[in-house]
């Protein structure tokens, strides 16, 4: 397996198991449905932010490796 591969299975790997983990922690928060979801799209937008900046650097040595 190439370094390259297995960057990119442990960065799914990671995002997969961070959605899981807010997801349960949401099922056992004691909140409010009305709290918890505006306390979800938080979290989701942040999640998708660190997702971008992710694939961007994973782009970035992609591309400094091929030349």
């Amino acid at each position: 397996m190439s370094d390259r591969d297995s960057g990119s299975s442990f960065l799914i790997g990671f995002i997969l198991g961070a959605v899981a983990g807010v997801a349960v922690g949401f099922l056992y928060a004691p909140k409010s449905g009305k709290e918890t979801r505006a306390l979800l799209k938080e979290k989701i937008g942040e999640m998708r932010g660190k997702a971008n900046e992710a694939t961007a650097e994973t782009q970035k040595r992609i591309k400094d490796k091929l030349g």
